[in-house]
């Protein structure tokens, strides 16, 4: 590039010149690469990870004698993670797994061995801490423990830690804290907690939202007569990406409503919005795949092209002796039936079971007719709001509160424990009543005692060791008793 002197300006081709070249010059400096960065740990940066351990717990500090190699090193559920240097160099890690390494996997899951090495970058300890509590909520966790040592425990409180109690391991001073997952009142709050002032108002009209006793159940009786009527939409986002799976759940929430509330299903009434009427025909493909499979007719409905795509169900059944949410007492014991075959619904892991689509008519009507057969004081369909939020539903209307035992609970091998109680099961009914009453048979469904309603409000997860955490601080929905 030509430069020019004082006294001797540039002249106007070379000023032009100048402005070209200016503008395709970035003066700003390139932001300096990290001085390290977190990953899961590869069996030589385990190994480094393990000499950290032993330098700082056993040599160091003597909080072990030898090594302090355990039982959690053994189970191939442990996960390490690591900060690598700029060069490789493992500078310091943690590790996390499943909270009893000989027992299966309940959801709980506990963080140990932090180590940085000395002369690491300030920060190294708190990102491998913040990423731990991120990998054990990926892994399903719904309860993340540890035991840190006194001098650290600020530094965890710092990061939304909290302290459950103090201990001693290794002659020196240990607080105990746990990582709140607020992942199952989250849910709840966004799918259910809008409903009670939204709907107000139609408590006043007589029969309004069920009428007395039934309000907030799956579906509605009709009064003066033996029907119960039920409606749900699916989500615009599902009928647009997957139609002939928008239209199979079309029928399936809805017949999981009747079944609920204990009515054999007449016939349904759908109602479908699409672009043109070939997208129309795959929504109505499975909705007719659906009604097939159950048995069940559709009876009519309404059709729109030329607009966004949607779909909502109506469905009609009948029983003389309909079966509220709003039954449960304190003391009853909470039961789950779920058909735990299946799997994951293609494009929609951990948010959407599909056990219904594989099954023979006869097993999808035994299923559908188990609340009707057992009878129970208190039914709801496991749905939108997930296990714990429509337990919280259940334990709402009856006036108290309820504890899930969480290894009790029936579970697919391929689910892990959060997104389990998080997701549509497709078809999974609870109910309540006195200790040892009868359950019918569920076909190809599993019935398990899974915990109890119990005074108060909101529902808690009671774990192997004894303890219970929050999981539903309060009322879900704010409907209040039934």
């Amino acid at each position: 590039m030509r430069s020019w002197l004082p006294g001797s300006p540039p002249t106007g081709a070379e000023l032009a010149s100048l402005e070209r070249n200016v503008l395709l010059v970035d003066h700003r400096r390139a932001p300096a690469p990290p001085a390290w960065h977190v990953e899961q740990a590869d069996d030589d940066a385990v190994r480094a990870h393990r000499r950290l351990r032993q330098a700082a717990f056993v040599d160091d500090q003597g909080l072990f004698a030898g090594t302090d190699l355990d039982g959690t090193d053994d189970d191939p559920r442990t996960v390490t993670l690591v900060a690598r240097g700029t060069r490789g160099t493992v500078l310091g890690g943690v590790r996390l797994a499943p909270a009893d390494p000989g027992a299966p996997d309940v959801g709980w899951w506990t963080g140990s061995r932090l180590v940085v090495a000395p002369g690491s970058p300030r920060g190294t300890g708190p990102a491998l801490v913040a990423a731990a509590c991120a990998r054990a909520e990926q892994a399903g966790a719904l309860r993340f423990d540890a035991t840190v040592q006194d001098r650290h425990a600020a530094m965890f409180a710092g990061l939304g830690w909290r302290s459950t109690g103090a201990t001693v391991l290794g002659g020196r001073a240990h607080t105990t804290m746990t990582w709140p997952i607020g992942r199952l009142a989250a849910l709840a709050a966004a799918t259910k907690s809008p409903l009670g002032g939204l709907l107000a108002g139609f408590g006043a009209a007589a029969g309004g939202l069920g009428g007395s006793g039934f309000v907030g159940d799956d579906g509605a009786p009709v009064p003066g007569t033996d029907v119960v009527a039920a409606c749900d939409a699916i989500l615009p986002s599902m009928v647009e990406r997957d139609p002939e799976w928008a239209g199979w759940c079309g029928v399936l929430v809805n017949l999981n409503d009747l079944s609920a509330m204990g009515a054999a299903p007449l016939g349904l009434l759908d109602a479908v919005g699409a672009r043109d009427a070939s997208f129309a025909a795959r929504v109505v493909a499975g909705l007719r795949e659906a009604s097939q499979a159950w048995g069940v007719p559709v009876l009519g409905g309404h059709t729109q092209f030329g607009v966004p795509a949607s779909l909502s169900v109506t469905a009609l059944g009948r029983t003389s002796r309909p079966v509220p949410a709003g039954g449960g007492r304190a003391g009853h014991e909470v039961r789950l039936t779920a058909d735990l075959g299946g799997g994951w619904r293609r494009g929609h892991t951990g948010r959407q079971w599909d056990s219904t689509s594989t099954r023979t008519t006869a097993g999808l009507q035994t299923l559908c007719s188990v609340v009707a057969r057992t009878a129970p004081a208190a039914a709801k369909d496991v749905s939108m709001a997930g296990l714990v939020g429509t337990l919280g539903m259940l334990a709402e209307a009856s006036g108290c509160g309820a504890e899930l035992d969480v290894a009790a609970v029936p579970r697919p091998e391929d689910a892990t424990v959060g997104d389990w109680f998080t997701c549509f099961p497709g078809s999974a009914f609870l109910t309540t009543d006195v200790p040892g009453a009868p359950v019918a048979d569920a076909g190809p469904g599993t019935t398990a005692t899974c915990g109890r309603l119990v005074p108060g409000r909101g529902v808690h997860l009671r774990w192997p060791d004894g303890s219970t955490t929050p999981a539903l601080p309060g009322a879900v929905t704010g409907l209040g008793p039934a």
